[in-house]
């Protein structure tokens, strides 16, 4: 496979290629500059190659949305009193403590225990996200006639949520900094996917029943995320 191209063009769809001998199957993936990439065995085709690409084309397409809506977070944050970070919208100052505690938002302030960073905010906004979300789910849930099996605030990398057939949904922490009507779309799209598992016209047209703003929402949200807080460690 001498002759393979670095850049294989399927379409609309530029697709870097790479060969390893170590790889039993080809890998397909969308890379955080929503770049393509496929890692294939020696003796993979051309033509299977570019089969595979068109079979997984409504996958690639979504995974291309994902990355293009949700965007590059900066992490320029400083583990000081005084910096800001935001939850549900709104810019907390922080406030370093002594002793050491769990993160906690005091009369306007977000407490962080000396010494504390990234991992003790991740933490706190796991925590609270669950508990909020369960609850703002369940009437949007109602609306799209869906069974949320349950409801888990993880590291998502670059996606703002996922779900699986069997009912449940997962939504990033980082969601958590939005305003509240944002991650109300977040949740009306992931659970559209419940219903229509793509990005197909049908799969739209289930969040515009639910959510006639989608758009907009949708607009906003890939402009707010390059402004979101992510550490490396919390992707």
């Amino acid at each position: 496979m001498s002759d393979f191209p670095g850049v294989l063009n399927v379409g609309d769809l530029d697709v870097n290629v790479s060969v390893s001998p170590r790889r039993r199957s080809v890998r397909l993936t969308v890379e955080r500059d929503a770049s393509i990439s496929a890692i294939v065995p020696p003796q993979v085709s051309r033509d299977e190659l570019v089969k595979m690409v068109e079979a997984k084309r409504s996958w690639l397409y979504g995974k291309l949305a994902e990355r293009r809506e949700l965007g590059e977070f900066r992490s320029d944050r400083q583990y000081v009193s005084g910096e800001g970070f935001c939850y549900l919208g709104r810019s907390y100052r922080l406030r370093i403590v002594d002793p050491p505690a769990e993160v906690r938002l005091v009369r306007g302030r977000l407490e962080l225990g000396r010494g504390g960073g990234a991992r003790e905010l991740v933490r706190w906004y796991s925590r609270v996200g669950e508990a909020w979300l369960r609850r703002r789910i369940k009437p949007w849930a109602l609306r799209l006639g869906v069974d949320v099996a349950d409801l888990r605030v993880l590291q998502l990398g670059y996606r703002w949520g996922s779900c699986s057939p069997s009912g449940a949904v997962n939504i990033h922490w980082a969601t958590m900094q939005l305003p509240p009507t944002l991650i109300d779309y977040v949740l009306v799209h992931e659970l559209a996917h419940l219903l229509r598992h793509d990005h197909s016209a049908e799969f739209w047209r289930l969040v515009e029943r639910a959510m006639p703003d989608y758009e907009d929402c949708r607009e906003r949200l890939r402009r707010l995320g390059p402004d979101l807080w992510l550490p490396a460690e919390g992707r």
